[in-house]
């Protein structure tokens, strides 16, 4: 029997795939790097003269924090196709910091790896959790 101490019990954590779990700690730590991206496009003044250079220091923060964000909703279809979007952002930076084409390859190899492997274990998992093999 239970005993009642007046505290509330914790909400039982809802189970995650693994595609669900790696994109997420891709896409969080991508995140960090983005925003050191846009404080690097605001250093070095990257953006068309016509274009204060503080709009980099917002972008930067703006992808991050979307980034972030996309970690909520990985676990739909959706919120992977998202990611892959925001991995092409990242690449498209590459146009004035050329080596954000580099962590756009790092992270999005990453992210890619994540999201096919990951779905490839989640449907083994599903199928053994379906079928458990017989034991010896």
């Amino acid at each position: 029997m239970e005993r009642v101490t007046g505290e509330k019990q914790p909400k039982p954590r809802r189970p995650r795939g693994a595609a669900e779990s790696l994109a997420t700690i891709v896409l969080g730590f991508e995140s960090i790097v983005v925003f050191l991206g846009g404080l690097v496009v605001y250093g070095l003044k990257a953006l068309p003269a016509s274009i204060e250079p503080w709009w980099g220091i917002v972008a930067g923060a703006g992808l991050a924090v979307l980034m972030i964000l996309t970690t909520r909703v990985v676990r739909y279809r959706w919120g992977i196709v998202l990611g892959w979007a925001l991995q092409a952002v990242v690449l498209l930076g590459a146009f004035l910091v050329p080596a954000l084409a580099i962590v756009a390859l790092i992270f999005g190899g990453m992210y890619g790896y994540a999201t096919i492997k990951g779905a490839a274990l989640d449907r083994r998992n599903a199928r053994l959790a379906a079928d458990p093999p017989p034991h010896a």
